[in-house]
């Protein structure tokens, strides 16, 4: 069985065009989205995949329909064939059932790992280029350094319960703990511990 999947990014565009295309390649069934190529959530196509069995053929009008990237597009592409089902795209003539669709493949799959391959090296660079201008990836600190070091001094002030202290920087106690000992191992001068009793408050 031969099922198309049309898909357009808003609701003010069409699906007429892609729609007559595949009903013109004789599409048995036709399944349909209003989302954006970056939108991970896409009902209709989830639905398409479903329904088809093996032997049955997924046919767009074009391949940006079909994938968000060219690591999308050769996953779901993956997807069919494990799954024993083909693919089709109609503008571009690839055809996942006949020996040079396969092979036009086999050149994205290369394109999608070299793609894989270059972005996680800039996110290697850029999280060690971070690194070395002080700044650590991940989640950003809920105290900043002013903050911490203005904590430091009114933690020793033990006339100042801690949960006071947390509360003027709006974090918990345990996270204020959390930031000063952070901040006193990245530091050779060691301030007296926090290690007091928060009077109960956590």
């Amino acid at each position: 069985m031969d099922i198309g999947y049309a898909r357009v990014s808003t609701p003010d565009q069409s699906l007429d065009l892609q729609k007559d295309a595949l009903n013109a390649a004789r599409c048995e069934l036709i399944y349909d989205d209003v989302a954006s190529g970056t939108n991970v959530e896409r009902p209709g196509l989830k639905k398409a995949l479903e329904y088809m069995r093996s032997g049955d053929v997924l046919i767009v009008w074009k391949l940006d329909r079909l994938g968000r990237s060219l690591v999308d597009l050769v996953s779901i592409i993956n997807r069919l064939n494990a799954e024993g089902k083909g693919f089709k795209c109609l503008d571009q003539s690839f055809d996942t059932t006949t020996p040079q669709g396969k092979l036009i493949f086999q050149l994205f799959a290369a394109l999608a790992e070299f793609e894989r391959n270059i972005i996680r090296e800039r996110t290697m660079a850029g999280l060690a280029a971070a690194r070395a201008r002080g700044h650590l990836g991940g989640r950003k600190p809920k105290m900043t350094l002013d903050d911490v070091k203005l904590a430091k001094v009114l933690i020793e002030d033990v006339t100042i319960p801690l949960a006071d202290i947390a509360n003027k920087f709006k974090v918990s106690v345990k996270t204020l703990r959390r930031s000063v000992k952070r901040d006193q191992s990245n530091n050779s001068t060691q301030p007296r511990s926090p290690g007091r009793k928060s009077n109960g408050c956590q």
